[in-house]
């Protein structure tokens, strides 16, 4: 049996994290890794090779969840449902505390009340009975803002990463295109130095119309 890929590892970490909600159990409709609760899918997620993509519903931190760069609204309709796709083309880019919030978001949003009702409070990074119960939520708007925070703090990272990667591709660019602007000058002052050492020794042309001087004759000898 191959060994697990970083990324296999990684989708393990987060499959484990979801299986511990209460009734959450697992399922693989059209081949793909499908976490559910009731019947209900709470999350899905499939591995490519290197590649993990991942969906959950996330009522209160879409918008937040959106303005990452891998991200993108859930196709077939369920979007506008609130459910968020992101796409990850390695193990290092998926930011797991972030996505274990996600999969929590989820849970409660398909679960059913009596099972929510065993849960910690909003915000707990890990559920079931060996979790410390935080403070109760201050109302919809101060979990919304919880659930939102790991969101927008992951979303300047990579916002901050990707401009440091930007600036570095401009530097590149400007550094090749600085060289090969040299080389062209050079070139073409190699050409042009060639042509005016050919002309200098290309003899002048007659004048148009003057013919050239005759030589002199020699004296008939007598």
């Amino acid at each position: 049996m191959p060994a697990e890929n970083e990324t296999q590892k990684v989708e393990a970490v987060l499959r484990e994290h979801a299986m511990s909600y209460p009734g959450a159990h697992e399922d693989f409709p059209w081949g793909h890794r499908a976490m559910k609760v009731n019947d209900k899918t709470f999350l899905f997620m499939t591995v490519d090779g290197e590649k993990l993509n991942l969906s959950a519903k996330l009522p209160d931190s879409k918008d937040a969840a959106l303005t990452l760069p891998f991200t993108e609204p859930t196709e077939y309709g369920l979007g506008k449902s609130g459910w968020v796709t992101a796409h990850f083309d390695e193990a290092s880019q998926v930011p797991v505390p972030v996505i274990k919030a996600w999969i929590d978001e989820s849970y409660r949003a398909i679960a059913p009340k009596k099972l929510v009702d065993q849960l910690p409070a909003r915000g707990t990074a890990v559920p079931g009975p060996a979790s410390k119960p935080s403070r109760p939520a201050a109302g919809k708007k101060a979990s919304a803002r919880r659930a939102a925070a790991p969101v927008k703090k992951a979303a300047k990272k990579v916002v901050a990463k990707v401009k440091s990667v930007a600036k570095k591709a401009a530097a590149r660019v400007k550094t090749v295109a600085k060289k090969a602007t040299q080389k062209v000058a050079k070139t073409a002052a190699k050409r042009t130095s060639a042509a005016k050492a050919k002309t200098a020794r290309k003899p002048a042309a007659p004048a148009r119309g003057k013919r050239a001087a005759a030589a002199p004759k020699r004296a008939r000898r007598s």
